[in-house]
């Protein structure tokens, strides 16, 4: 024999035939060995090492939690949290070793028993698998089967299966080496795939039972345990009947491994399958804006320190407060239903998008479909024909879309889809703690499922008079105060931008200027927008600007008179940035989502503090405040609708800014209490579509009730340390003055509609009684004096306090 006459001078001292060839029979087992560790000339594929087999590397999923604990979401490539052998149930261990590997105890990686077994069963037509749970973990953990893992061998047809059984019981012998056999059975339950990218027992407990690995029952065990025969055909949601038949096959192996006595055997036997689903899909699915948010808000993080979010088994926890967030989406949803119903009352039978001059949009439907996938397939599919893509694109079909009353299954086409969600109004709602900059809340949209889009941090919207406090802050930094007066009139400003001569003639919101004298206070609370144009010419543009950039605002602003009524887009976020540097005595904080990082060890890796920077003086800021509380407190403020919630006990305070766009797009509040700062934006995506007049499109009709059902949760729920209170009294010298009551009003003021837009005017009026004697009187309560003054001509005062009156009447409107 030719490779007897190579090796025989190795081995030429043996004299016994036999004994030498057993020798060379070891020798090239051993030089086999060496060439697979080694993967010889690339010949065997990877085989694992030891710190490989000491330090498994496992892609485990990344956890989102609340600052109270509560899971909110997940990060993973392949689903797992892995869990330790003393908090997995006896019954799954039973089960497993009862089904997959009987002798698991008895063996040292390789059973050679269960080999001849299964090669005797495979010669008698009932083929069984031979490999022990070290070898199942081995390939699992280290992908011994993968291309990735093949070498050239691996390619050749017998000789592959050979290579890949070789590596797989090399690793298995590494694997027993390593660990005995508790930590064995807890790394292959917390890697076999349970199908649907759900890997560990810790997930598939969560995801079929709704309970943790420790606490499954020997039946619910059988379950997950007998998917791993068939991941699919097992899977006991989509295939329960096979599910029970597998799962009872289980239990017989248990029962025949005396794990379960006859009398169990036969109670869980009778049992249903009794599934109870988690929330574990969803939580990982990335249907959640505020795990979209974490992601978004860790990307520069993970990219300095080299962590994957996806595979590196964090625990992230979070600012937000889950009670608090609750809070908040239910508010958000008691609320847009309502709204929704409104918009489509307002435009029942007619076509909602329009364009500025009221015009509907032509092809408006047809651009939206332009920027879809489906859109682009059919696109390239009829090379660009136009007639067939839209014949496809209005071809009705079964869908479910979202509704307010829950998922609706309707027939519609493409275009009848585009149509309905383009009509749906959107919200976004973001609440802060002004003094740390921890986030407690983050409403980024309706249903992250139906709508990706952000709108708390990604949205960016016309802020409408919500943006005038920054032309009231540029004013006090001036040096004017909050008594300071001036007038509701007609005003006309001259500018040049880009190099064009321009002039702005702001409106109030319904036309009318009233003529009457008001404080800063008083005019910001009401929010006449003659007044803010005229402190915004006095002081500059440019100034209000900076004002709004260094409270917070990063978005770029355009330096026109019409800034200070909001003309420019910023985000919720933004503005609530902004405003909690009013509440923090002048100083801005940085906003935080994410306050710590714990890496699979437990150990910390990561904390989050917020920095602060003075931008304003603490007798500005506090002077801020007591402003917006004038939109509460002086007379006819635009906040003044939230006395229809429970908000004021304890001589609670709250201040706040209602914001209306042009054409009723866009509707927001701003509002603050001595613990919060919040920021609501309503409207829809596209912004042609939107209300039609004050009554129902404004701020004050729109985005004030949510907060104001929000805050009443949150001052009703004993378990947050959020109470009723007045703001806190200033920390320093205020050296101007500032309480200068305004003269109680008791008609509707034709400055109280908080809107950039006109109010849509009617063509009649119904005549309305005046009593001349009762005028006369508020005449004298509200003009004091006025008997004394020879000059005045009263009969002329009362017509025109008549006339006023009445077009005070004729133009109502509730803020």
């Amino acid at each position: 024999m030719k490779t007897n006459r190579h090796l025989y001078p190795m081995f030429k001292e043996i004299r016994n035939r036999y004994i030498r060839y057993i020798v060379i029979g070891i020798y090239m087992i051993i030089l086999l060995v060496c060439m697979v560790e080694v993967n010889f000339l690339w010949l065997f594929g990877y085989s694992p090492t030891a710190k490989d087999i000491r330090k498994p590397i496992q892609n485990i999923a990344s956890e989102v939690y609340t600052a109270d604990s509560v899971l909110i979401g997940r990060y993973f490539k392949e689903d797992r949290s892995p869990v330790p052998y003393d908090r997995i149930s006896v019954d799954v261990v039973n089960a497993l070793v009862a089904t997959e590997d009987i002798r698991f105890f008895k063996h040292n990686g390789v059973d050679y028993l269960a080999i001849l077994s299964s090669i005797a069963s495979a010669i008698q037509g009932d083929p069984r698998g031979g490999s022990t749970i070290t070898q199942q973990l081995a390939k699992n953990m280290y992908r011994t089967r993968y291309s990735q893992s093949t070498g050239l061998l691996g390619n050749v047809p017998g000789v592959g299966v050979l290579v890949f059984k070789l590596r797989e019981w090399l690793t298995a012998y590494k694997l027993e080496n390593n660990y005995d056999k508790k930590e064995i059975l807890a790394l292959y339950l917390n890697t076999v795939s349970f199908s649907n990218n759900a890997y560990g027992i810790k997930t598939v407990a969560r995801r079929y039972f709704n309970k943790e690995a420790s606490e499954l029952t020997a039946t619910e065990a059988a379950v997950l345990i007998g998917m791993l025969k068939g991941t699919t055909r097992y899977n006991p949601v989509r295939n329960p009947e096979r599910s029970l038949e597998r799962r009872n096959v289980v239990l017989g192996q248990m029962y025949k491994a005396g794990m379960l006595t006859e009398v169990a055997y036969e109670a869980a036997k009778a049992e249903p399958l009794d599934l109870r689903l988690g929330e574990t899909e969803e939580l990982g699915s990335g249907d959640s804006y505020l795990r979209t948010a974490v992601e978004r808000w860790l990307e520069d993080w993970c990219a300095e320190k080299g962590y994957d979010i996806y595979v590196d088994g964090l625990k992230i926890y979070t600012t937000i407060n889950s009670r608090v967030q609750r809070h908040a989406e239910e508010a958000v949803a008691n609320q847009m239903g309502i709204l929704q119903q409104r918009l489509e009352n307002a435009w029942r039978g007619e076509i909602p998008w329009r364009d500025a001059d009221g015009e509907v949009i032509d092809e408006f439907l047809e651009g939206l479909a332009k920027g879809t996938t489906y859109y682009a397939q059919l696109d390239e599919k009829y090379a660009g024909n136009k007639d067939s893509i839209f014949h496809y694109l209005n071809l009705p079909k079964t869908m479910e879309v979202f509704t307010w009353d829950g998922p609706k299954e309707v027939q519609y086409s493409s275009m009848d889809s585009l149509a309905h969600y383009a009509m749906m109004l959107n919200a976004g709602l973001m609440t802060m703690d002004p003094y740390n900059g921890e986030i407690k809340a983050w409403v980024g949209g309706i249903n992250h499922q139906y709508y990706k889009y952000d709108h708390v941090f990604q949205s960016k919207r016309q802020a409408g008079s919500t943006f005038k406090p920054f032309a009231y802050l540029a004013a006090l930094e001036a040096g004017m105060s909050p008594c300071d007066k001036y007038t509701d009139k007609f005003v006309r400003i001259n500018y040049v931008e880009n190099g064009e001569d321009k002039v702005w003639e702001p409106k109030n919101a319904d036309w009318v200027f009233s003529g009457r004298e008001m404080s800063l206070r008083w005019a910001m609370g009401r929010s006449v927008n003659s007044i803010t144009a005229q402190i915004t010419e006095e002081i500059g543009w440019d100034k209000v600007v900076d004002a709004a950039h260094r409270c917070g605002i990063t978005s770029p602003l355009a330096s026109v008179p019409s800034v200070s009524l909001g003309s420019n887009d910023v985000s919720v976020f933004e503005m609530v940035n902004a405003y909690a540097t009013f509440i923090n005595k002048g100083e801005k904080v940085e906003p935080i989502l994410v306050a710590e990082i714990v890496d699979f060890h437990g150990n910390t890796i990561a904390t989050f503090k917020t920095t602060a920077t003075r931008v304003i003086s603490e007798e500005v800021a506090w002077l801020m405040g007591y402003m917006l509380r004038g939109t509460m407190e002086e007379p006819e403020g635009t906040s003044q609708a939230l006395w229809e919630w429970d908000l004021w006990r304890n001589n609670n305070q709250i201040g706040g800014k209602t914001g209306t766009s042009s054409d009723y797009v866009d509707g927001w509040y701003m509002g603050v209490t001595k613990d919060l700062v919040t920021g609501v934006w309503i409207g829809c995506d596209e912004r042609s579509i939107h209300f039609r007049n004050s009554q129902t499109g404004e701020g004050s009709r729109t985005a004030l009730p949510v907060f104001g059902k929000f805050m009443e949760r949150l001052y009703l729920d004993d378990s947050l340390p959020y109470s009723y209170g007045p703001f806190p009294e200033p920390g320093v010298a205020i050296n101007r003055k500032y309480n200068c009551p305004s003269p109680r009003i008791t008609r509707p003021d034709s400055t109280r509609i908080d809107s950039i837009a006109p109010l849509e005017l009617p063509d009649t009026f119904p005549e309305i009684p005046i009593d001349l004697e009762e005028l006369e009187q508020k005449i004298d309560i509200e003009n004091p004096g006025v008997e004394e003054q020879e000059d005045v001509d009263r009969q002329a005062l009362l017509d025109e306090q008549q006339s006023h009156n009445r077009i005070r009447i004729r133009y109502p409107s509730k803020k």
